[in-house]
């Protein structure tokens, strides 16, 4: 089971009324989970929506209001298994106890679904599982949080944030040992809050100020005392998922010291570099996240930057991102909503640029759209190297069966072979995939600081017992 969400949670020195900034912070999280949000306090049963927080505000408005605290957690949701029903929204209430939140996947539950007291779990989610876990290891220890997060964490393999309120206002938060997905730490001034975000992006939204990120193996407590922290990693490799840097976080956000619109920005000055003998007439980004990427191919190739395609942002799902819909029927639907500009693009020979190709879907729907208006030559740039292995970190591609760059060539082929491949798959002129150095320079981090599982088809980095990359035959 696979989440792959945004987590909010804040705590006010000031006992200032906190659940108008988890909203509004959650907002600022919505492009990481659009199926289903919920709150969260010490008092109060969760109070969770399906949809976007956005939907339904009356009603929404009128339960917030009641929920009034000092502190709180929050959750957006994006599920890859779990189906999408209201039961599996979160943050989920742990028998009264605690109430926890959940981004990532855990790899192997199979320690969790019996219980250390005999009784079968009953498999929802992995969030549930893990919480009930460390329920169990809080009774034998006293309700020693940070000695029972440590025992917790010391079973767990896969890429996790969790955040987690007590029934005494505590807020505990921590992240793997491999740093997988990102959680970072703010300040609100005008309510004296500190603040737990997946992002960066969601403090600018409130006006807060980014402190740190948590860093890999860290947990984290804030209380009326302040902040406290204790490591609990072993020194090991760190695998930040390099999807994180190129399509899923906000360009907005700083993960891990790195601005993720300037590690965008350069990608796609290394494509100007990578494909110099690639020519055009424009170039035009697929909306929205390879927009910055689209301006650094411009700045480099001297190449006209135009908006090619345009979302339908006043539709029901205009402004939806299609890779994180569940349903294939519903990735369709959003491909429709991009519209192509005729003046900007009839008779010229277009380089688009896209962040990556998972199963070609929406590269298909591209191409074909802008021949309909007029495009001379449709010629597609990625910031991504070709994506041939399942995530086993939380990212929607479960299979082989769906990634067009395995479909087209397997797992052996030379980065021309894909090329040549998924071009003529997804009907464009050319398809050109960037490479594995060139990616991790724009992001600042080596390549053995990076996830590239979906690339490589190396999952050992998800153990942190193992010391290197253990090849998936």
């Amino acid at each position: 089971m696979k989440e792959k969400c945004g987590i909010f949670a804040a705590f006010s020195k000031s006992k200032a009324d906190i659940i108008p900034l988890v909203a509004i912070g959650l907002r600022g999280l919505q492009h990481r989970g659009q199926e289903a949000w919920g709150i969260a306090t010490p008092t109060m049963y969760p109070f969770k929506q399906t949809g976007l927080v956005s939907d339904n505000l009356e009603q929404s408005a009128l339960v917030l209001q009641q929920m009034k605290n000092s502190a709180a957690i929050g959750h957006v949701r994006y599920s890859t298994a779990g189906g999408s029903s209201i039961k599996n929204a979160q943050p989920l209430s742990i028998n009264k106890k605690f109430c926890i939140a959940h981004n990532g996947t855990i790899c192997d539950l199979n320690s969790f679904v019996e219980t250390s007291h005999g009784k079968t779990t009953r498999r929802i989610n992995d969030t549930s599982i893990v919480g009930k876990k460390l329920l169990f290891i809080l009774k034998q220890n006293k309700f020693d949080w940070f000695k029972s997060i440590e025992l917790l964490c010391e079973e767990l393999v896969g890429a996790y944030c969790f955040v987690i309120l007590t029934s005494n206002k505590e807020i505990y938060a921590f992240r793997d040992t491999r740093g997988f997905r990102p959680l970072c730490i703010g300040w609100h001034k005008k309510s004296k809050s500190y603040l737990i975000s997946s992002e960066s992006c969601a403090f600018s939204m409130l006006g807060a100020e980014l402190i740190r990120d948590i860093k890999p193996g860290e947990i984290v407590k804030i209380s009326k005392t302040g902040i406290e922290s204790r490591s609990f990693s072993k020194g090991e490799r760190t695998a930040h998922c390099s999807f994180e840097y190129i399509y899923f976080s906000h360009p907005s956000s700083v993960i891990d010291k790195t601005s993720v619109y300037d590690a965008r920005r350069k990608l796609g000055m290394s494509l100007a570099e990578l494909y110099d003998d690639i020519k055009g007439d424009v170039v035009i980004p697929v909306p929205d996240s390879a927009r910055p990427a689209a301006l650094g191919f411009s700045e480099k190739s001297g190449i006209p930057m135009v908006e090619g395609l345009m979302k339908d942002r006043y539709g029901k799902r205009g402004s939806l991102r299609s890779f994180i819909q569940p349903k294939y029927k519903e990735r369709l639907k959003i491909n429709r909503w991009i519209i192509p500009v005729r003046s900007a693009v009839e008779g010229k020979n277009v380089i688009v640029i896209d962040d990556s190709i998972v199963r070609g879907i929406s590269s298909q729907a591209i191409v074909k759209t802008l021949r309909q208006v007029g495009a001379k030559t449709v010629k597609i740039l990625v910031t991504f190297p070709p994506i041939r292995h399942p995530c086993r970190a939380g990212i929607d591609f479960p299979t082989h069966d769906e990634l067009i760059a395995y479909k087209t060539t397997g797992k052996n082929a030379d980065i021309a072979t894909i090329n040549n491949k998924v071009g003529k798959s997804v009907n464009a002129d050319f398809v050109g995939y960037n490479n594995v150095d060139l990616l991790s320079k724009a992001i600042g981090k080596k390549p053995s600081e990076l996830c590239l599982s979906c690339h490589t088809g190396e999952y050992g980095v998800l153990n942190r017992n193992l010391p290197s990359p253990i090849q998936i035959k």
